[in-house]
């Protein structure tokens, strides 16, 4: 009971409790700021009105999320010195440099531009105004570029050096910090699935709007722009994963190995699909496997070997000392499949559902629906019937739920396989938790920020179930015919158009 209520381990709890949280709402962020970029960006070229309508509803929900990001970011900060102050000491140094540019350039980008995207809807031309929201999309994606070099650095630590004098991990080369490849491959697969993750929520809002057949010009544009960043996000995660898992294996086979329950090097090694073992003992009972695959993900050799389990952790004993460096196995291995069966069957639903709505020239006559009408769902030459497109709505509403699922899995992968080390071969967790922190003081402060977290996620549920239902906004004058200069083109004192 002493160690299940250890202050690290309460420590551990509360930081990932706060950290799935908080990252939620961080890839929807990324991506509806670029998607409701990318819809701006069709109205100020086109002029249709459904293309401004989906900016303004789309709009409205980013600025919900964003906000909800912020505050719960917040709290991220504050564990970093109540519960981690061994570790910041240690690593403040190197750690804190990339967050520093994270705050003084990205979320300046974010703070400034928002703020002009927001209150300039009848203050600026349209195109210095889709400017603004460009920007905003830029400086999320450097913020998120900032935040995983860090977090990338306590994955395979470089460009550092340890001072003898104060113990502490001192930065000599910043540039290998945000370029080590770590760094760049984690970017790009956490860019990937924060489409994939938008594009779903565009899906699932779309989904739920079109089976009551409501909005229906808006939301076929905001499906079929979900299901395209679906598919090619889909992609993307995939790929990136593909090259994530490459490199960790190169510098983290005790992770990898633990994600596939292998616990005794093999040549060529299998991909488990499924496996229940003894943990204490280092074997499974139950294996099924598909021969040699894993071998290919990890070197793209069929025949390569791969160090297990048991192998791995006698090296690093021979490494780093005494000890077990094993992460915990249940959880790493399973965590592994559910993040990668979530974010594989939002992909296949939203391929489904390209081919399903697909444009009318490639639908045989009869099939083919006016803008205002809802579209036909077709497999091959004829229509669903109207069972199975209510089971088609139904799941592909449900899809807003499945990345944000994977995401959360996917990071409890990433951190929890990294143990026991807060800074991989360096830091150990156990080295890094605050020494003046008592069991209960850890208790406490958990207990405040999840009853904090449940307050904030009735209020976003609130927020975003009220804005979804009301739908996009009916346009104004003022929406349809934006200033031509700066402070506007007609009336210097009317007042702001904003409005959702």
């Amino acid at each position: 009971m002493e160690l299940a209520l250890a202050p690290e381990t309460l420590a551990r709890w509360q930081f990932g409790i706060t950290t799935v949280y908080h990252f939620l709402f961080v890839p929807l962020t990324i991506s509806l700021a670029a998607l409701t970029a990318g819809l701006q960006t069709a109205w100020v070229r086109t002029e249709k009105q459904k293309y401004l309508r989906a900016t303004k509803f789309w709009g409205k929900l980013f600025l919900i999320n964003i906000a909800m990001g912020v505050v719960t970011g917040l709290v991220q900060e504050f564990q970093f010195g109540m519960n981690w102050s061994d570790y910041s000491r240690f690593v403040g140094d190197v750690f804190g440099a990339p967050l520093a540019f994270e705050a003084l350039i990205a979320f300046f980008f974010e703070s400034t531009f928002i703020g002009l995207w927001i209150f300039g809807w009848d203050k600026l031309p349209k195109k210095i105004h889709l400017a603004c929201i460009w920007m905003v999309s830029i400086g999320t994606i450097l913020s998120a570029y900032f935040i995983l070099a860090a977090n990338s650095w306590m994955q395979h630590p470089v460009g550092y050096e340890i001072d003898k004098a104060t113990g502490r991990a001192e930065l000599t080369d910043f540039w290998a910090v945000i370029t080590q490849n770590t760094t760049l491959v984690q970017v790009f697969h956490t860019l990937s699935a924060a489409f994939l993750t938008g594009g779903a929520f565009m899906i699932g809002i779309a989904a739920f709007h079109l089976a009551r057949k409501k909005h229906i010009p808006v939301m076929k544009t905001s499906l079929r722009l979900g299901l395209v960043t679906v598919v090619i996000a889909g992609l993307l995660t995939a790929i990136s994963g593909d090259r994530l898992g490459k490199v960790m294996f190169d510098q983290q086979p005790m992770k990898m190995a633990a994600a596939e329950a292998l616990w005794d090097g093999e040549a060529p090694a299998p991909f488990s699909l499924f496996a229940y073992g003894d943990v204490e003992k280092g074997h499974n009972t139950v294996a099924l496997e598909i021969p040699g695959l894993l071998s290919f993900l990890a070197e793209d050799d069929f025949t390569s070997y791969v160090p297990g389990i048991n192998d791995t952790n006698k090296a690093e004993q021979q490494k780093y000392g005494p000890g077990d460096y094993r992460p915990n196995i249940p959880v790493t291995y399973w965590s592994f499949r559910w993040m990668i069966g979530f974010g594989m069957a939002s992909f296949a639903i939203g391929l489904a559902g390209l081919w399903l709505t697909r444009k009318k020239f490639m639908l045989p006559e009869h099939l083919r629906v006016g803008e205002d009408e809802l579209p036909q769902l077709v497999p091959f030459r004829k229509a669903l019937r109207p069972r199975f497109i209510r089971w088609y709505w139904l799941i592909a509403t449900l899809t807003l739920a499945f990345p944000l699922i994977a995401n959360s899995w996917g990071w409890l992968f990433t951190e929890m396989g990294r143990q026991p080390w807060a800074v991989y071969g360096v830091l150990r967790t156990s080295d890094a938790v605050s020494p003046g922190v008592s069991q209960g003081e850890v208790i406490t402060s958990m207990i405040l920020f999840t009853a904090l977290y449940a307050v904030l996620a009735w209020v976003e549920v609130r927020l975003l179930v009220k804005t979804v239902k009301a739908g996009p906004p009916e346009l104004t004058d003022a929406d349809l015919n934006p200033p031509t200069k700066i402070g506007g083109g007609r009336d210097a004192d009317q007042p702001m158009a904003f409005s959702y």
